[in-house]
């Protein structure tokens, strides 16, 4: 067995170090939302271009000792007041209009009373020289950086693309996932169950967990515990970016995934992880046309295919689609339970977080899914660590998906 960082860093060195294979494309921002940048993101303008209002108020000019101006006009949002303020003068101004030259503050509404021209400052008023001034230039300047090479379009950084002068932006790219449940126990979901079948829930589990990433998935449903159809399955699924099997990845005489990639010129990089649920899992390569496809083989217990899924398949998708930062974040919360020492395998418990508490859930049994619709987190235990008592702290991965 390889421990879960060895595991990680091998199956990221499965993957070609050309960056050709896999190109970046350019797209309007209105379709690149959950992508990877490809490029950064260098602001081309000034934001804001000059001194904007923040409020709707007066722009006012001197004399604030008197508390009295002249009302000289107006300024509103893409209709900015022309002049120049000289002392003692004032402009209605409204949010995001332009600042007029000469003008030093702008004061809220409420704070003034306006009658015959003039506007005076309340009895009851006060305010602050500069106030209620976004400054040219205080979002961002020309050729800021605003969002790195790798960094996840968000609907902020969007946001700033757009107000930075761009249409489009460069993107990584959309991997294509094959997905291949086995096993001659299960049914599909909703179908009609004969004597000792179960519905196949990995399939669509992991479909759930991809749908937030940039990529294509394909379900190529159930192969049977046989060779044929097992060969027949990942013959269908060539030419995908990774194939993940679920299931028939252990050492009895129905796990026959292994030698059905084999079969099929895969070759296995490493097999069985020191990890507690997910032990039996297994990555490598598939030649295709360019360059290969990589093979994960998931354990079929649910909260096994769960953990491997979250912890290498969704990390290897966020590389493959251009992730400056691919695998899951580790976080500290306080365990409200008392945990025993560690074993010869890192465990990874499902879990309550709420308010930087974490309660471990009582039921761990990887073949149970009530416990993952429940869980919101996966405490880290790695091996051989001590035994820990009610309120120490400790790592987790947030789950978000």
């Amino acid at each position: 067995m390889i421990s879960v960082n060895e595991a990680q860093r091998r199956l990221l060195a499965l993957l070609p170090a050309d960056c050709a294979l896999f190109p970046s494309t350019t797209i309007a921002l209105n379709e690149c939302a959950g992508r990877y940048l490809a490029k950064d993101i260098i602001a081309q303008r000034r934001q804001p271009l000059a001194d904007l209002s923040a409020m709707d108020g007066y722009a006012v000019c001197g004399d604030h000792a008197a508390g009295s101006w002249r009302l000289i006009g107006e300024s509103s949002a893409g209709n900015a007041f022309k002049g120049a303020l000289q002392d003692g003068d004032a402009v209605r101004i409204f949010t995001g209009a332009f600042v007029p030259a000469g003008a030093d503050t702008v004061i809220i509404q409420e704070n003034i009373a306006a009658s015959g021209g003039r506007i005076a400052l309340q009895p009851s008023a006060n305010f602050t020289q500069g106030a209620n001034i976004r400054a040219a230039g205080s979002d961002f300047n020309s050729g800021d950086i605003l969002a790195a090479r790798g960094a996840r379009l968000s609907a902020g950084v969007i946001a700033a693309a757009a107000m930075a002068g761009y249409a489009e932006v460069s993107v990584g790219h959309r991997p294509t996932i094959s997905i291949i449940a086995t096993g001659d126990e299960l049914a599909l979901p909703g179908a009609p169950l004969l004597d000792q079948q179960i519905p196949s829930s990995n399939g669509v589990m992991l479909a759930a967990m991809l749908a937030q990433l940039p990529c294509h998935v394909r379900d190529h449903g159930i192969a049977r515990d046989n060779l044929p159809a097992l060969s027949a399955k990942i013959d269908e699924a060539r030419g995908s970016d990774i194939i993940v099997t679920i299931g028939g990845a252990s050492v009895g005489d129905h796990d026959l995934v292994r030698p059905a990639l084999e079969k099929a010129g895969a070759s296995i990089d490493f097999w069985r992880v020191a990890m507690r649920p997910g032990k039996p899992m297994m990555a490598g390569t598939l030649a295709r046309t360019l360059e290969s496809s990589v093979i994960l083989g998931l354990p079929g217990n649910p909260a096994s295919a769960f953990v491997t899924a979250f912890l290498f398949l969704l990390p290897l998708v966020r590389h493959l689609a251009g992730s400056g930062a691919p695998w899951p974040e580790i976080s500290q919360g306080l365990c409200m339970a008392d945990l025993p020492a560690g074993g010869d395998r890192a465990e990874y418990l499902r879990a309550v977080y709420s308010s930087g508490a974490l309660r471990p859930l009582s039921h761990q049994d990887s073949g149970m899914t009530r416990p993952l619709a429940a869980a919101n987190a996966l405490i880290i235990r790695p091996a051989g660590v001590p035994a820990l008592v009610a309120g120490s702290p400790l790592e987790y991965h947030a789950i978000d998906v």
